[in-house]
C-alpha cells in the first residue's frame, strides 16, 4: 500500500525533506569547532537555512550530542582542544547508528595528503578554511537531504498541487495505484516539495490562491534541476479555449479539464512520463558550489591564485605536483583544474594526459597555465587534452574570466552541475514564493523566543549594571568625601583634579547607562528631541583638549546643526567619531577636524572629516563590523567596537553611516538621521 503525503496540514516552516513524515522536525546539524566565532557564524547560517544547529566546542560535547539525539549532518574541525577530529570521525564510522552519517570536514587548508587522509578515514566532503559560509551551508543541506532520503522508489513520483482538498484526495487515491504520490494544497508548498523531492511529474491546478498553476510551472521551468520535469495543468471545467493557450504558454506539457473523467488525467500523465527524458542519478555536486584544483610547484603563486579564486566564491584545493593532483582527483572530484605546465617530477603535460585519459575525470574542465607564452607550448598543451591555455600574470582578471567560461561550458553540457551562486539564488527565489506564509506561521514561535531572549538580556544588563556601578559609586563617594572634608587642604589645581575625577566617574555612570540602553534598543523607545549636534561636537572636542592640552588640533563646525535625535546617544556617536579623528590625526603635522552638514534632495547628510592616517577604501566594509581594526594596535590603540556602536545607534535612529578615505589623506564619516522634525544650519 502506498503512502500519500498531503502537506495541506503541515506548517510551511516545517515542511519535511524527502523521506521524512509530515510531523518530523527539521534536520539537526552538529557543529564541532573550538572557535566560538566559527560556531556562532555557522549556527546563524544553518538556522537561517532551515536546519537546527547544535554547536559543540570539543570532542566531549560532540560525543554527548551524538548520543542524545539524531543528527542529519556533522560539520567537524580537525584540530580540537581535547583530541583529533579524525578520531571522532572514526568513532562515527565504527558505530552502527552513525556509520552512514554525512560528515563535512572543516579545517585549515593544509597539504593535499591531509585532505586525502580525512576523506579516506570517512569524511563525506571537505572544505578548507577560510571558508565561505554559504558554501558550507549549501553542501551540508545537500548532504542532509541525501542522508534523509528514503530508499529509491521503484515507481515514479507524482506531485499533485491543488487547493481543493476533495479533488486532491480523489486524484491522489486514483494515482496511488501506479505512482508514489505527494500532495500540496498551494503553489508555495508545491514548489518547496518539488525542490526537495524532485518528482517524476507535476500535476497542478491552474487557478489557486497565491501562486497559481501557471506561475508554478514557470518557476519549475526556470530551475535548472527541475526544468525537464513533465507538467500537467488542470483547468476549470467551464474554462474557454484560452485555458489551453494559457497552460501551454506557461510551459505546461499538457492540460486537462477538471470536468473530464479521472481516467483521462491518468492517460495524459502516463503519456507524458513515457516521453519524458530519463535522467541519470543525481550528481553529488548539484547543490554544491564549484571546487577548483590548483596545481603549481610555486607556493607563492599557488597561495596568491587561491586567494584570488576564493574571493570569487570558489573552494580551492591546492596541489604542488602532478602526482599530488592525481591523488587528489582519486579522492575528491573538482569542477575545474588549473594545471601548471612546467613542474618537477610529473609535469603538466603528463598530468593532463592522465586526467583526460581516465573516464571518470576526462570531462573535468582543465586550464593549463605557464610562465611562458611560447606558441608551440600552447599547441602541445591543447593537443594533450587541455581545454584552455593561459600565461601566468599578476592580473588575474583574464584567468578568472577563463575559469568562469569553462564552468559555464561544463554547465551547459551537464545541467545537473550548478555553480554555488545559482544554487543559492534558486533557493532564495523559491523561498520568496512561500516567505509570507512561512513568516506568518513562524511569528508566534518567534515571539515566544524573543520574549525569552529579552528576559535573558534584561537579567544580563542588570548584572553588568550592578557590577560596573559598584566601583564607580566608591570612586564618586570617596571623591565627594574628599571634596567635603579636605577641600581646604587642596590648592586650586587639586580641587580641579578632584572635580574632574567626580565628573569622570559620573560620566562613566552615564556611559554605562547609555550602553545598557543601547543593548536594549530593539525593545526600548528613543528619547528623541531637537538637539544641537554642533554643541555636542564642541563639548567632545573640549574634553579631548583637556585630556591632551599639549596637542594643537584645529576644529571647525557651524554654530548650530540641529537634528531630531536622542541627546545622550548622539553624544556617544560623537565621542566615537571625534575620538577616532583625534586619535588618527596624532601624527599629522597640522591636524584638522571638522563637523558639517549638507542638505541634499534625500535629506541632511552630516560629516566628520579629518586629515589623519586615513584607510584603504578596499577595506571600508570592515570599518563598522565589531572588533575589526584597520591599523596596528601599537600605532593606534583601541577596541574596534566604537564604529559598530555608532552604526547601531544611527540604525536605531532610522539613519545610515558610511565612510570614505585614503591612506595618509584622512577620512570622512558620513551619516544621516531619518525624518527630522526640526532643524537647520546656522
Amino acid at each position: 500500500m502506498i503512502d500519500v503525503m498531503d502537506m495541506s496540514e503541515t506548517p510551511a516552516t516545517e515542511l519535511p525533506h524527502a523521506g521524512e513524515t509530515a510531523a518530523a522536525p527539521l534536520g539537526a546539524v552538529l557543529i564541532v569547532d573550538d572557535s566560538l566565532t566559527v560556531r556562532m557564524d555557522l549556527a546563524e547560517a544553518f538556522q537561517s537555512s532551515g536546519l537546527r544547529p547544535i554547536p559543540c566546542a570539543d570532542l566531549a560535547e560532540a560525543r554527548a550530542a551524538l548520543a542524545a539525539q539524531p543528527i542529519a549532518v556533522a560539520v567537524l574541525d580537525v584540530l580540537l582542544p581535547d583530541g583529533d577530529g579524525l578520531d571522532l570521525l572514526r568513532e562515527i564510522r565504527s558505530a552502527p547508528e552513525t556509520a552512514d552519517l554525512p560528515v563535512l570536514m572543516l579545517s585549515t587548508e593544509a597539504e593535499v595528503r591531509d585532505r586525502i587522509r580525512g576523506l579516506q578515514v570517512g569524511a563525506t566532503d571537505y572544505v578548507g578554511k577560510p571558508y565561505d559560509r554559504t558554501q558550507v551551508v549549501s553542501r551540508a543541506r545537500a548532504l542532509a537531504r541525501r542522508h534523509d532520503e528514503a530508499p529509491v522508489a521503484t515507481r515514479a513520483t507524482v506531485l499533485v498541487i491543488d487547493d481543493s482538498q476533495t479533488f486532491r484526495e480523489e486524484l491522489a487515491q486514483a494515482l496511488s495505484a501506479d505512482y508514489e504520490v505527494i500532495a500540496a494544497e498551494n503553489g508555495e508548498q508545491g514548489l518547496l516539495l518539488a525542490s526537495d523531492y524532485r518528482p517524476s511529474a507535476i500535476v497542478v491546478d491552474g487557478i489557486m490562491p497565491g501562486i497559481d498553476g501557471a506561475t508554478v510551472i514557470r518557476r519549475v521551468r526556470g530551475d535548472i534541476a527541475l526544468r525537464a520535469t513533465p507538467c500537467l495543468m488542470l483547468t476549470a471545467a467551464d474554462a474557454g479555449g484560452g485555458a489551453e493557450l494559457q497552460a501551454l504558454d506557461a510551459g505546461a506539457d499538457a492540460f486537462v479539464s477538471k470536468g473530464e473523467d479521472v481516467s483521462v488525467i491518468l492517460a495524459r500523465l502516463a503519456a507524458l512520463l513515457r516521453h519524458a527524458e530519463t535522467s541519470g542519478p543525481e550528481a553529488a555536486s548539484l547543490l554544491a558550489p564549484k571546487r577548483i584544483l590548483a596545481v603549481d610547484d610555486s607556493p607563492t603563486y599557488l597561495h596568491t591564485l587561491s586567494d584570488v579564486l576564493r574571493e570569487e566564491g570558489y573552494d580551492v584545493v591546492q596541489a604542488r605536483s602532478g602526482e599530488e593532483a592525481l591523488e587528489m582527483l582519486a579522492a575528491q572530484r573538482p569542477d575545474c583544474v588549473l594545471l601548471d605546465l612546467m613542474m618537477p617530477g610529473m609535469g603538466g603535460r603528463e598530468a593532463c594526459r592522465r586526467i583526460k585519459g581516465a573516464p571518470e575525470t576526462r570531462e573535468i574542465p582543465l586550464i593549463m597555465i605557464t610562465a611562458s607564452e611560447d606558441r608551440e607550448m600552447m599547441i602541445e598543451g591543447l593537443a594533450v587534452g587541455a581545454d584552455d591555455f593561459i600565461a601566468k600574470s599578476s592580473d588575474f582578471a583574464v584567468l578568472k574570466a577563463r575559469v568562469r567560461a569553462q564552468l559555464r561550458r561544463q554547465q551547459l553540457e551537464d545541467e545537473q552541475r550548478r555553480v554555488r551562486e545559482e544554487l543559492l539564488r534558486s533557493e532564495l527565489g523559491a523561498a520568496e514564493a512561500r516567505a509570507a506564509r512561512r513568516l506568518a506561521e513562524a511569528r508566534a514561535a518567534m515571539a515566544d523566543e524573543l520574549a525569552r531572549k529579552n528576559k535573558e538580556l534584561e537579567a544580563f544588563s542588570y548584572s553588568v549594571s550592578h557590577d560596573l556601578r559598584a566601583p564607580l559609586r566608591v570612586v564618586d563617594g570617596f571623591s565627594r568625601a574628599l571634596e567635603d572634608d579636605y577641600a581646604g587642604a587642596l590648592d586650586e589645581h587639586g580641587r580641579e583634579y578632584l572635580a574632574r575625577i567626580r565628573t569622570g566617574a559620573q560620566r562613566m555612570g552615564e556611559l554605562i547607562d547609555d550602553l545598557l540602553e543601547l543593548s536594549r534598543l530593539s525593545s526600548s523607545q528613543l528619547d528623541r528631541a531637537p538637539v544641537n549636534l554642533a554643541d555636542i561636537a564642541r563639548d567632545v572636542i573640549d574634553e579631548l583638549r583637556r585630556r591632551e592640552p599639549a596637542r594643537l588640533v584645529a576644529f571647525e563646525a557651524e554654530r548650530e546643526i540641529v537634528a531630531d535625535a536622542d541627546d545622550r546617544l548622539m553624544r556617544v556617536v560623537f565621542e566615537n567619531l571625534l575620538g577616532n579623528a583625534w586619535k588618527f590625526t596624532a601624527r599629522a603635522p597640522a591636524p584638522r577636524i571638522s563637523f558639517h552638514a549638507e542638505t541634499h534632495a534625500g535629506g541632511t547628510v552630516f560629516a566628520v572629516r579629518d586629515n589623519g592616517a586615513g584607510f584603504d577604501m578596499a577595506l571600508a566594509n570592515k570599518l563598522f563590523a565589531p572588533f575589526q581594526r584597520l591599523h596596528d594596535e601599537a600605532d593606534y590603540p583601541g577596541t574596534g567596537i566604537g564604529l559598530a556602536t555608532v552604526q547601531r545607534i544611527l540604525d536605531r535612529h532610522g539613519g545610515r553611516v558610511w565612510a570614505e578615505g585614503a591612506v595618509g589623506q584622512g577620512a570622512a564619516i558620513f551619516f544621516t538621521l531619518a525624518q527630522p522634525r526640526s532643524g537647520g544650519i546656522g
